[in-house]
């Protein structure tokens, strides 16, 4: 019987999840922050296994986001071809070199701190001490990498924070350097150019018509997002407060 290497089991786990019809995929190049683990940044890929990953999903068409807590994890999946970089915590000047030389996105979903908090006494002792020493870095490493012009898309890790709230993500990222512009940017044009998608994100002749409307302008407060008033899809009103108020 033949010895059967990570990079074929991982060859292997691709394939299946394609053929089960995903359209990215996702690879722990490090360990995380509420496993059970004692580390928080170890690699848990070896470099051979990311670069089989990210060949076999880019041989198909498809990118492949790498959730990397650690510095030499982020570095290494960089390295190996991920189109993104999941929380990043560990970003360091290196990572955040290569990152904006490749075009590599940062995903940082920096709202789930709060919903983390709320409930880190519930928490085994473990994941309570890799949380309140890995997320207050993850904050402050966020601050550099948008002063730094690393491009961001948004996530928000749901259901850390769960889905559905996910514009709460975009007035966290503020708190951290963003513009609003920025941070609306990052949930639209941004993370459309992502995913590699060509006909969404933007209002224009030929897109999706997938449109929300708000009763301030965002630009002004950006909290407004959390309280949509009008949601359009493909053409398709769904949602539309307003109607409803004019004519009770």
């Amino acid at each position: 019987m033949g010895v059967v290497s990570g990079a074929d089991e991982a060859l292997k786990a691709v394939r299946y999840q394609i053929k089960q019809g995903a359209k990215v995929i996702k690879m722990h190049a490090t360990s995380g922050v509420l496993s059970l683990e004692d580390t928080v940044g170890a690699q848990q890929l070896s470099n051979e296994e990311m670069k089989v990953i990210v060949e076999e999903a880019n041989r198909h068409g498809y990118k492949v986001a790498a959730h990397a807590h650690g510095t030499e994890g982020i570095i290494n999946a960089i390295k190996a071809g991920a189109a993104s970089i999941e929380h990043g915590s560990m970003v360091d000047k290196e990572a955040i070199k290569l990152m904006k030389e490749k075009g590599v996105y940062l995903v940082p979903t920096s709202g789930l701190v709060d919903f983390v908090f709320k409930d880190v006494d519930k928490m085994p002792p473990i994941t309570r001490k890799k949380a309140e020493e890995t997320l207050p870095l993850a904050q402050e490493n966020l601050q550099k990498a948008i002063k730094a012009g690393v491009k961001i898309a948004l996530g928000t890790d749901s259901p850390l924070i769960p889905h559905g709230l996910n514009a709460k993500e975009l007035s966290a990222m503020m708190k951290h350097g963003m513009t609003a512009l920025e941070a609306i940017q990052s949930a639209t044009i941004n993370s459309a150019d992502l995913l590699g998608l060509k006909n969404i994100g933007e209002i224009r002749v030929g897109y999706k018509a997938d449109i929300i409307a708000v009763d301030v302008n965002p630009l002004d407060n950006i909290k407004s997002l959390e309280d949509v008033q009008f949601v359009m899809k493909e053409g398709v009103v769904y949602k539309n407060i307003t109607d409803k108020a004019v004519n009770e």
